[in-house]
């Protein structure tokens, strides 16, 4: 299994990590009650490929909301890239947060100081109609 997309729903994040273009991307809320059930194939799937991953993953996290559920199981798949990058895996975060959610960049801190992997948080302006 070369890649995995789960689409995005009113619930649950986009999931699309694809090996051959080194794609892997977390985006949109995660408010899922059934945490297990939509994140255990995602870890399973990391799990299951890790010898086919490259040498150097740039891991994206593109969530506007996650509940408390979610951010356990969020600190699960940091805590997998943590053990790949000490196999010898370059391994980097990339922490997308609206400019308007202190919060949302406040949680990707902690999530940093939690894993030994580096965190580049990138703020994103919000559309004036969504505001």
């Amino acid at each position: 299994m070369e890649s995995i997309k789960i689409a995005a729903t009113e619930n649950s994040p986009e999931i699309y990590f694809d090996l051959k273009q080194n794609i892997f991307r977390i985006k949109g809320k995660s408010i899922v009650t059934e945490v297990d059930k939509f994140y255990s194939p995602v870890l399973d799937w990391l799990k299951f490929n890790q010898s086919n991953i490259s040498n150097r993953i740039n891991f994206v996290f593109d969530l506007e909301y996650f509940n408390i559920f979610s951010s356990k199981r969020i600190l699960f798949i940091l805590y997998y890239l943590s053990d790949l990058r000490e196999k010898g895996v370059d391994v980097r975060i990339t922490w997308y947060f609206s400019q308007e959610d202190d919060d949302m960049k406040e949680v990707g801190e902690d999530y940093a100081c939690m894993v030994n992997i580096p965190f580049d948080f990138v703020s994103k302006s919000v559309p004036s109609e969504i505001i």
